[in-house]
């Protein structure tokens, strides 16, 4: 006899409840709870926990999880839909009122840019200031620590109320003196201090000016706060590990927790060997991971160090003609490329060279996680990536659904319990997100597994995506019936201080 997926959700439930993690039904259902989801497929990838049940919600943490009813001031039907963790994206450079919208509508409850980072980092999202819909933060930003130490720049992030910094100064293109070596050494600890989340590490755009102690430097100040590292590594002819050697030697030498940045558009074809390198230091006692895309093309500035000093036509294997201008979205020749390039150099460009056999291979690595990588947006009129509106949807109707990579509970796990984990490493406030169970945060997201989807497109990114119903942020609600709701902010900066 054949048994349907809803008959088994309903049995596994049963046996929770029989068993006695929910029991006290007149206890539960006497509670009032701020808000209630109901008849949801409610899944846990910590746990593996999947079953219809409601879910109670009290001064945003999760109170119960039950299949007896419950009483709130707000309902939220969830029948035919799961009900997840919120998606938590490491690697992101948006923090904006149009990315917050773009990023909530996604999914997307938790926001960071680790790669880059913030100096000093409870500057990061200026924007957020009077409130935010979700929770945000960076960790210390060793390019902004360089700018203050070579440049006298005070520009705290990429861009500011005064606009977009400049790729043109000494920090992205001179050695450091052993004196500003040590000058960077107390900003990052500074940094570490007020609560950066790690060090974060833009070492492929001054690939030319870092040198091997000034590298080591980082890696020994990471280390004695025993914060990670998150590094862009310096890039090579395709598929070349030497970058990504050297940061492993730096992880292992000093015992420091390192992610590799979107590995896919730094390893290429030499994808599985990068892999093997990663699974070959963590068998040594390492703490390495990485993360990669779900889009193909890379995103950065048309005045990027690969850009200018380098044969990026031979690195990246491609040509003028695969490069898009973002404002417009048109496609470049040699002519417009060195124009913009020249008229706007702090313009951003997507450059099309990853091929999906890559992104698969990469996602079938265990640990691989997902980030957005989104670019600044700040206006409907001036075009950025699709990243920034459908990586999380794309993700999990292409990769996950249509494609069968993996089962669902495992492509949750990659955007919610891994980042979680990963990210306990530098604030315990990590320790209650990525998870579904009572007592932790109630950031959450009420989608539909069968129409999830991306309409986000280069060339028109800011299609928001589609079967994404709910999101809740803290337990408020900043997404309902897939609308953003206005004036509703309960995110957080999050920060982990080392001292008072």
């Amino acid at each position: 006899m054949s048994i349907t997926k809803s008959t088994r959700l309903f049995f596994m439930a049963a046996v929770i409840s029989i068993s006695g993690v929910h029991a006290d039904a007149k206890t539960y259902t006497s509670e009032l709870f701020d808000t209630v989801i109901e008849g949801g497929r409610v899944m846990d990838p910590e746990t593996n926990f999947d079953a219809i049940a409601n879910i109670g919600i009290r001064r945003g943490k999760i109170k119960r999880i039950t299949n007896q009813p419950l009483k709130g001031k707000r309902r939220i039907d969830a029948n035919g839909l799961v009900v997840a963790p919120g998606f938590i994206d490491i690697h992101s450079h948006t923090p904006t009122r149009l990315g917050e919208h773009l990023s909530i509508l996604d999914g997307i409850t938790t926001q960071l840019d680790l790669e880059a980072g913030s100096y000093p980092p409870t500057e990061y999202g200026y924007q957020f200031k009077g409130g935010a819909q979700l929770h945000y933060g960076s960790s210390v930003g060793h390019f902004a620590i360089r700018g203050l130490v070579m440049d006298d720049s005070t520009q705290s992030y990429f861009f500011s109320e005064d606009g977009f910094i400049s790729l043109s100064g000494g920090m992205w293109r001179q050695a450091a003196s052993p004196e500003q070596v040590e000058e960077m050494r107390k900003h990052l600890r500074h940094g570490l201090e007020l609560g950066g989340l790690g060090i974060g590490v833009l070492l492929d755009y001054m690939t030319e000016a870092v040198t091997e102690s000034e590298l080591s430097m980082i890696f020994e100040t990471a280390a004695e706060y025993d914060k990670p590292v998150y590094v862009h590594v310096r890039r090579g002819m395709p598929g070349d590990p030497t970058g990504l050697d050297e940061v492993l030697a730096l992880a292992e030498t000093h015992n420091v927790a390192t992610l590799i940045c979107h590995i896919t558009h730094s390893a290429m074809g030499g994808i599985g060997v990068w892999l093997a390198k990663i699974d070959a230091a963590n068998a040594r006692g390492a703490r390495i991971t990485t993360e990669t895309l779900s889009y193909l093309a890379g995103g950065t500035s048309i005045a990027a160090d690969v850009f200018v000093n380098r044969d990026w036509r031979a690195i990246f294997d491609i040509d003028y003609e695969d490069v898009q201008w973002v404002p417009t979205g048109e496609w470049l020749d040699e002519e417009r490329f060195l124009r913009y390039q020249n008229e706007y150099p702090t313009s951003s460009i997507n450059h099309h060279y990853v091929k999906e056999e890559w992104l698969l291979r990469a996602l079938a690595w265990p640990g691989m996680m997902v980030s957005t990588d989104a670019l600044p947006a700040f206006d409907l009129d001036v075009k950025t990536n699709p990243n920034i509106a459908g990586t999380y949807a794309h993700f999990l109707g292409r990769y996950v659904r249509d494609l069968r990579l993996m089962s669902l509970m495992e492509g949750l796990r990659r955007i919610t319990l891994l980042p979680a984990d990963w990210l306990s490493l530098a604030s315990d406030a990590f320790n209650s997100k990525g998870r579904l169970q009572e007592g932790v945060d109630a950031d959450l997201v009420i989608f539909n597994p069968d129409t999830i989807a991306a309409q986000a497109e280069y060339g028109d990114p800011y299609q928001s995506s589609i079967g994404i119903s709910h999101v809740l942020v803290a337990g408020r609600p900043v997404v309902t019936n897939g609308k953003q709701v206005e004036g509703r902010y309960p995110g957080k900066h999050l920060l982990t201080p080392l001292s008072d």
